[in-house]
């Protein structure tokens, strides 16, 4: 396959004949990470994949008005990033668990989540990540696990540079108070 040229690509798009060959060449080049930036967030493998097959059929019904003003990519974060957090607003609606702890369904779940392979540390950093309000939590997994600059970062959310320097401060803070009190 060839590599991937975000220009290339987005001439096909431009094109009705080819739009369905480009976007192939979406998929290919940002479904893996994307599906992790999802997971991170939701913690199940099923949960995941069906916010990713979300991201991919908006992103592909909306196309057109895609203009290439931001680079695809952030455009797919956005994309992502609030196909999640709409997922997670309605498993807390619809969730009826303990007051003091409604994040116990889920970490649960990742607990007995076949696809998880993490060790006791990776366990409890996504506990402490948990803590975490859902903005605190997108910036730490961008600027962390996949070490985005804050002016990408800045894109995706629409919040400023500032405002995320901030809200990953507060984050690795809290991260760090909880897995401190962990040991």
């Amino acid at each position: 396959m060839d590599p991937y040229n975000e220009r290339e690509v987005l001439a096909l798009l431009q094109e009705e004949s080819t739009q369905r060959k480009g976007f192939e060449k979406i998929v290919a080049q940002y479904s893996e990470q994307l599906y992790w930036q999802i997971r991170r967030l939701v913690l199940s493998h099923e949960d995941a994949n069906d916010i990713l097959q979300n991201t991919f059929i908006k992103a592909w019904l909306n196309i057109d008005y895609f203009r290439a003003e931001a680079k695809l990519s952030t455009w797919l974060y956005r994309i992502a990033m609030n196909e999640s957090i709409t997922f997670l607003n309605k498993q807390k609606a619809t969730q009826t668990v303990a007051i003091d702890d409604p994040d116990a369904d889920i970490l649960h779940r990742l607990e007995s989540d076949e696809y998880f392979s993490g060790d006791r540390a990776q366990l409890l950093l996504q506990k402490a990540l948990l803590t975490l309000p859902e903005k605190q939590r997108i910036v730490f997994n961008l600027k962390y696990y996949q070490e985005m600059k804050y002016e990408e970062i800045s894109e995706i959310l629409g919040t400023s540079v500032g405002a995320l320097k901030a809200s990953y401060h507060h984050a690795v803070k809290k991260i760090e108070k909880v897995l401190t009190e962990e040991e």
